[in-house]
């Protein structure tokens, strides 16, 4: 059901009956390294390609998510996957492995909650009884195609951040037991013409704000229904933004309860991650491991997810053209 401009209700309450996060060498490292399902000591993962080691990353999330939902993955009626990279072959490909029909997406780091939203709006309208979601990033093979191969070894800004090596994936079913998938707030291309792709967090806090202030407004609801709320990939330089813009728009989200998936995945004192995580697999693996395990705990019980993402191309980049972003709001409840 379609609430407000732009917010959708699901009034069965499609349940996330598994899920499953896989890590890369430096997310062992990190602040969450206990929340994955399996982390690898090698950014290839035995592959001879970075491509290829992302599609082995979805791959693993998505047979680790159907083995814990006890099912086969003949049983699996869609798949909505994406990646950052070009055509999303890392997702066309994991999803030639599973062999079930396949939705590809693109909303850069924002498609973790983009798929999750659509695979819930397809078992809520009956067209499903499941479907699966699953999206990834990998640092090296983002960094070649959006800015310099990391063998370049170039220097970074303090507001650059770290793409996230890993991939999450999450089941959702029209019954079950789990966390419900209870409404989402699709958000709108928000470009505020800034142009430096070193600074993400900065480009895409406000499509994070517009779609929180959308979620608010549509469903009438104070931020005090939540337990948490966690923007996708903004990094301590566009989580610190989107606050000040919350607050000068009259929307005070408390302190406490206001957190962002790239300041938790890593250590602050970890090299090179500067301002934070990001990419693609930032939210998924931070939301289907980390986040769905303190639920399951009955540690949180409302949260709501605001996965961001920035439209940046490579010729983008090289004409310096400014960075649309976008964000999509998805609310989970027990």
């Amino acid at each position: 059901m379609l609430k407000g401009h732009q917010t959708w209700v699901f009034e069965t309450k499609p349940t996330i009956i598994a899920s499953a996060a896989v890590g890369g060498p430096y997310e062992a490292q990190g602040l969450l390294a206990s929340d994955f399902d399996l982390l690898h000591g090698d950014i290839r993962l035995g592959q001879d390609s970075f491509e290829k080691a992302e599609q082995k990353l979805q791959e693993q999330a998505c047979e680790i998510a159907i083995k814990k939902a006890n099912m086969k993955k003949e049983d699996v009626q869609f798949l909505l996957s994406g990646d950052l990279i070009n055509q999303i072959f890392p997702s066309s490909f994991s999803a030639r492995t599973l062999s079930v029909p396949f939705l590809g997406l693109y909303g850069a780091c924002s498609t973790s909650m983009e798929g999750l939203s659509l695979a819930s709006l397809l078992v809520d309208s009956k067209f499903a009884k499941n479907a699966l979601v699953c999206v990834s990033s990998h640092n090296a093979a983002s960094e070649k195609q959006f800015r310099y191969p990391t063998e370049y070894g170039s220097q970074k800004p303090p507001t650059a951040q770290w793409t996230v090596t890993g991939s999450g994936a999450a089941l959702v079913a029209d019954q079950g037991e789990g966390p419900k998938v209870t409404a989402s707030t699709i958000g709108r291309v928000i470009d505020m013409g800034l142009s430096d792709p070193f600074n993400m967090g900065a480009a895409m806090a406000p499509a994070a704000v517009d779609t929180l202030e959308a979620h608010f407004r549509d469903l009438d609801r104070d931020p005090s229904y939540y337990d948490l709320i966690a923007t996708g990939d903004l990094g301590r330089v566009g989580h610190r933004i989107a606050g000040d813009l919350l607050k000068k728009h009259g929307l005070n989200i408390p302190e406490g309860i206001f957190t962002d998936c790239g300041i938790l995945i890593y250590k602050e004192d970890q090299p090179v991650v500067m301002a934070g995580g990001s990419g693609c697999g930032c939210a998924a693996v931070t939301t289907f491991g980390h986040f769905l395990n303190r639920m399951r705990k009955g540690e949180l019980r409302k949260i709501l997810v605001i996965a961001t993402g920035a439209l940046l191309s490579p010729m983008s980049y090289q004409q310096k053209e400014s960075i649309p972003s976008i964000a999509h709001a998805v609310c989970i409840e027990i």
